[in-house]
């Protein structure tokens, strides 16, 4: 197999990925981008058709090149796949696809010396990891006894195409964040739903303004710098009223349950006692940051998460989390990506002045 020497390998080339990419490139770092998907885009490539640009959360511009004209009626998958991709090729980044990583591990005891990122395509040996894989490919399903008795489909909303495939069978929704109140809208435009959620949702009004915003961020901030696992911070900012969901209520679609307290071949038991016939479980339960290759370095603490310091591990200042807890979300993740060059420039052994990694 081959292998190369850089100073910084960014694995994932999403939001994070690229921004993190741009300022190693304006700083003069040595660094190659290694995305494990077929073409650009991130996680956005898997994003359902129907999920466009008018529906989506605020995307922020990636750093040195504003997003193009919105159609906002295109789909977020087939926008964003082409802004990614132009983005790469205009600023010439170091981006080789596809290439999975599967491990990063050390060298040598050395708190100096170099990574190993191990990958489909052989070795890279770095100064510094900059991690920016997401949530994507690591769906959260919670556990529920007799789930495994359950006769219908059951789904998480990574998997999720089109509400067309549902038609006819009755769909329970799980979960209390955007993706349950939006495809519940969607479904329940060709077939019924129930909704179901571990506490009541919290609705807004208006857009959560900078206060909300600054909470819900420091929410987070404070749970990885306790070593704790990022949660979302919904249960701060809450739910958008926004005209479709106000219609979506207006249809009775937003009717939460409580929690049901196990599942059946044919449906689910409510906490009351009563039982839901369900021929569908469409689990809108989240994410969980995907760094099981992280493994060998042994970053884990006590509280099941990662110290975190800034961007930087806590006890490994070699490598860098972007696009993880505070910074998941995309101005968060431009403002992640510089942190993480500024940081690693300090680091010994770092020459901005290096020449370009060559294979060996």
């Amino acid at each position: 197999m081959n292998s190369a020497r850089t100073d910084v390998v960014v694995i994932g080339a999403g939001q994070a990925g690229l921004s993190a990419a741009y300022h190693l490139q304006r700083r003069g770092l040595d660094y190659v981008v290694l995305d494990a998907e077929s073409g650009p885009g991130g996680a956005w490539r898997h994003r359902w058709k129907s999920l466009r640009m008018e529906t989506v959360n605020g995307i922020s511009d990636l750093p040195g090149i504003a997003k193009p004209a919105v159609n906002p009626r295109e789909p977020s998958s087939e926008f964003l796949t082409r802004y990614f991709g132009g983005y790469e090729e205009e600023l010439g980044l170091a981006v080789q696809r596809p290439v999975k990583v599967t491990s990063v591990s050390r060298e040598d005891d050395d708190p100096d010396g170099r990574l190993v990122v191990s990958t489909s395509r052989g070795d890279w040996t770095a100064r510094a990891v900059i991690n920016a894989t997401g949530t994507w490919t690591r769906p959260f399903w919670p556990l529920y006894p007799g789930q495994s008795t359950f006769r219908g489909r059951q789904l998480h909303v990574a998997d999720y195409v089109s509400a067309d495939e549902f038609t006819g069978r009755h769909v329970t929704v799980v979960g209390g964040g955007i993706s349950a109140v939006g495809l519940l809208d969607e479904i329940s435009r060709v077939t019924t739903t129930s909704w179901f959620t571990r506490r009541e949702p919290v609705w807004r009004e208006e857009e959560f303004d900078a206060k909300a915003g600054h909470d819900a961020v420091a929410l987070v901030e404070e749970r990885v710098r306790r070593g704790l696992p990022p949660q979302s911070g919904v249960s701060v900012t809450g739910l958008i009223w926004t005209p479709t969901l106000r219609s979506a209520a207006a249809r009775g679609v937003l009717d939460r349950k409580p929690m049901f307290t196990s599942i059946e071949p044919h449906g689910v038991r409510l906490a009351d006692g009563g039982f839901l016939p369900a021929d569908v479980l469409l689990w809108a339960t989240g994410f969980r940051p995907e760094i099981e290759h992280l493994a060998p370095l042994h970053l884990r603490g006590p509280g099941g998460g990662i110290l975190m310091d800034g961007t930087q591990v806590a006890q490994e200042p070699r490598v860098h989390l972007v696009g993880y807890g505070p910074s998941s979300s995309t101005i968060g993740a431009n403002l992640a990506g510089r942190a993480a060059v500024s940081a690693i420039l300090k680091l010994p052994g770092i020459d901005p002045t290096a020449a370009p990694a060559i294979w060996g």
